[in-house]
């Protein structure tokens, strides 16, 4: 009798075990799709421009690691670097502390905490090409911010045509389109705060000023940890606002020349690919350095 309870139990085993098996075989049927999607438009054309990268000319010549020796050596390509870091660094300056400050003030609101996040958060939704478009209007010659600063006689200004002022007018675009990621991340981490420990803080007798300092502020590590690499990686692959007020050449005097830029003026405008691909990769590198760096000193565990 018991031998035969053991054969059925095997045999109710491997039953379910084939069941879950060809369950598993139909779910992989569904994510097909999007495994060939990932295949054919991410990992082939990288492997394709990894090839690529060590080659020149439409022959295709191998030409070994001369394109990244010229790309390491190339001035426009160091201009490139200090832009995108420039703008970069100061983004981040910017959107962070302001974001975790906002989003302070949000939480601390008895009302209407649905309605900030959402005025907040709708510049991040808005197409950046809309956006700079008209930041465009607002800093030309005859736009509304000197027309507003001729209201105290300061006089006109070319904004776009000075190499610090065109920089900071990017800066700001980048930042504004920033900040309402930065203000929700933030929210989120707030409101994981359990309220126990400032309960425990207002009975011992602390003010709302050292409970923040001392309770909210070091519980925030995880967010601001998170907010300086992804700002980090999309500062360092910054395209679309240089390009939208400075056009393909970074202008004026490359002021707004990024790294994204150099691949795009080569690859597309000058149709060396092999350039282009050796920059793409030194880029992804520097992407991987400074996330490595970020994770390690803010010691977030991989």
């Amino acid at each position: 009798m018991s031998e035969i309870v053991i054969k059925e139990s095997i045999r109710g085993k491997k039953k379910r075990l084939g069941k879950m098996t060809s369950q598993g075989w139909v779910w992989f049927i569904f994510l097909l799709p999007t495994l060939l999607g990932i295949g054919l438009f991410t990992l082939y054309p990288m492997l394709e421009s990894f090839r690529l990268s060590f080659t020149r000319g439409a022959e295709e010549r191998y030409v070994g690691f001369e394109n990244y020796q010229y790309v390491l050596t190339s001035g426009s390509f160091r201009q490139a670097i200090f832009n995108t870091f420039y703008i970069a660094f100061f983004q981040l300056l910017i959107v962070i502390p302001s974001g975790f400050i906002i989003a302070c003030l949000i939480q601390s609101l008895r009302r209407g905490k649905n309605f900030f996040k959402i005025l907040f958060y709708i510049p991040n939704i808005t197409s950046m090409v809309a956006a700079a478009t008209v930041f465009l209007v607002v800093l030309h010659p005859q736009g509304l911010l000197n027309y507003a600063l001729s209201l105290f006689g300061i006089p006109e200004t070319i904004w776009l045509a000075n190499p610090t002022s065109a920089r900071w007018s990017v800066i700001l675009l980048a930042s504004w389109h920033a900040l309402g990621f930065g203000i929700i991340i933030n929210l989120a981490n707030l409101q994981a705060i359990s309220p126990d420990y400032y309960e425990a803080a207002s009975i011992d007798g602390a003010s709302r000023f050292k409970q923040w300092l001392y309770i909210t502020i070091p519980n925030m590590l995880g967010s601001i940890t998170i907010l300086v690499i992804l700002g980090w990686i999309d500062g360092l692959q910054r395209f679309t606002e240089a390009f939208m007020l400075g056009g393909h050449t970074g202008s004026p005097v490359r002021s707004l020349y990024t790294l994204v830029g150099f691949i795009y003026e080569r690859g597309f405008g000058g149709l060396e690919y092999g350039v282009a691909s050796a920059a793409s990769y030194l880029l992804l590198v520097l992407i991987l350095i400074f996330t490595f760096i970020n994770i390690k000193f803010f010691r977030m565990k991989i």
